[in-house]
């Protein structure tokens, strides 16, 4: 198996001459890319960077963020991706609990890693990716006589390749372990299922900090093209698919949903797309069919998390993203088990459920994380035998598809009844106004716990929250139905486009004795 570092190298040696990164005025053969990563590579090795080294990283998309990312792989260092949107006191956490030593520094967040360098004494220096800063190191002028052959250092597909820490439901961040093993494994999966070849191309829009990041190795693995987007802009990222001929992108529900009402769409080229993967978050099915009358039968899905390396645990295929008839039914399936995963359904007590039952979903492969770092009692607690315990519920039905109700933590319990809000929310986003929404537990002094909507409307809409809880009772059972719904001009969301349901929730929490997590 190999490593990330390999990806680079194996590339420059069989696709040298063919365009591999492209970022606003920069464009990289798979050659020149792969030399410039073995250049800082061997500038970190002579001050001291090696193998079980943490590096980590703040900024926003660019082609160096990635030549800092090859470059530790190749000396078998751990980068730690830092989420940009985190407070400072998160991101020192975060520096501080890692035990990094190295801080690359982004376009504009200089002063916030400076910062941080400051005040966490394990902190060692600075360097800045894309401009000079006095008193601190540069990459250009770090690379300038740094040479280009490959660095001696032998990685393992076991080593620590990247420590990718993820938000729980309370707390600061948790640190998620993934080894070479764990990201190649996902990333070869995903070729495999996706059939990406070298003249293929990625516009991609989702941050590098992300686990989103594997369509990056898998077009550089396969010798193609990556077209990066600094950060999300809908027009950018319809001008690079139509200008770079994209074949593929990668994007959350949200993301898609918000291109097809975007005004000026319809003007742009977008007749090189072959492939549309989505993953993150669930695509409410009206929604996605809208969106597959936009853009074509083109989508395809991918389940998996942070702690799967954003590799698939299971996928479902542009085949089965059927707009009408019975397959339709699969619009609100997750897929099949992926090629490197095991999956089963599994009660409050592991015991295996049969098919139709909704239990927790479970999944094993070579691409399921190391541990939590530094977690033994929640790497406990979450990994059994071998067996991720990914927080979701859901059922396999008797063909093996593998159907999500929700998140284990987000089920509402009113009057005795459970609620799985994705349903809920499935329901409102049929509704022709709504153009975002999410369902989450409120207090309720009559049955513990109400069903609550937070709601967008689509610009120009109207509609009341008496309309819209009449609509859902046409559908769904009573218990169900929302109880109270607020409307609001956005909702709150994370880096990558998720509906943060977790912090709407906490809102109609934070004054109540009780608490739900």
């Amino acid at each position: 198996m190999y490593t990330l570092g390999d990806i680079p190298r194996k590339s420059a040696l069989f696709h040298g001459s063919r365009m591999a990164v492209v970022f606003e005025g920069v464009r990289l053969t798979h050659r020149e890319f792969n030399a410039r990563v073995n250049r800082l590579a061997n500038a970190l090795a002579a001050r001291g960077i090696g193998k079980a080294d943490k590096v980590a990283i703040l900024g926003e998309n660019s082609d160096r963020y990635l030549t800092a990312y090859f470059a530790a792989a190749k000396l078998g260092a751990c980068v730690v991706p830092l989420n940009f949107r985190l407070s400072d006191e998160e991101l020192m956490h975060i520096v501080k609990d890692s035990e990094a030593g190295l801080l690359f520094a982004g376009d504009g967040y200089e002063q916030r890693t400076l910062a941080v360098c400051n005040q966490v004494e394990s902190a060692g220096p600075m360097i800045t990716l894309e401009k000079a800063v006095p008193g601190q190191h540069f990459l250009d002028e770090l690379i300038k006589n740094s040479p280009e052959t490959e660095p001696a250092t032998e990685v393992e597909e076991g080593d620590l390749a990247v420590l990718m820490y993820t938000g729980g439901t309370t707390g600061l961040p948790k640190g998620v372990m993934l080894s070479h093993r764990n990201l190649m494994t996902a990333a070869t999966a995903m070729s495999v299922i996706s059939g990406v070849r070298h003249t293929d191309s990625t516009c991609f829009v989702l941050p590098l900090f992300h686990v989103s990041i594997w369509p990056v190795f898998l077009l550089l693995l396969a010798g193609g093209k990556v077209v990066i987007n600094r950060k999300p802009d809908l027009g950018e990222i319809l001008r690079l698919i139509a200008d770079e001929k994209c074949t593929h992108m990668n994007l959350v529900p949200t993301v898609y949903a918000w291109l097809m009402e975007y005004p000026l769409v319809g003007q742009y080229d977008l007749s090189s797309l072959e492939l549309l993967t989505y993953a993150g978050s669930p695509f409410p099915p009206e929604t996605l069919k809208r969106c597959i009358e936009r853009f074509g039968p083109l989508f395809a899905q991918g389940y998996g998390s942070t702690e799967t390396a954003g590799g698939p645990v299971s996928f479902l295929p542009m085949d089965d993203h059927q707009v009408s008839g019975p397959g339709s039914r699969l619009l609100a399936s997750a897929g099949k088990p992926a090629i490197c995963s095991e999956v089963k359904i599994v009660d409050e007590n592991g015991e295996l459920l049969p098919p139709g039952e909704i239990g927790e979903v479970a999944v094993r492969g070579r691409h399921v994380m190391m541990g939590y770092w530094k977690n033994q009692d929640l790497t406990a607690k979450t990994l059994h035998n071998g067996w991720l315990h990914m927080g979701d519920m859901g059922f396999l039905d008797e063909e093996g598809y593998l159907f999500l109700v929700d998140r284990k933590a987000d089920m509402i319990v009113t009057g005795g009844e459970n609620v799985y809000p994705q349903e809920t929310e499935n329901v409102l986003y049929e509704h022709e106004a709504v153009l975002e929404c999410a369902v989450v537990s409120a207090p309720d002094p009559t049955w513990g716990e109400r069903v609550q909507a937070v709601v967008v409307l689509k610009q120009g809409a109207r509609a009341g929250a008496e309309e819209l809880i009449a609509f859902c009772k046409t559908r769904l059972a009573g218990y169900k139905c929302p109880k109270s719904i607020l409307f609001r001009d956005a909702l709150p969301k994370t880096p990558i486009g998720k509906i943060l349901r977790k912090d709407l929730k906490q809102e109609f929490w934070k004054d109540n004795q009780r608490s739900i997590g």
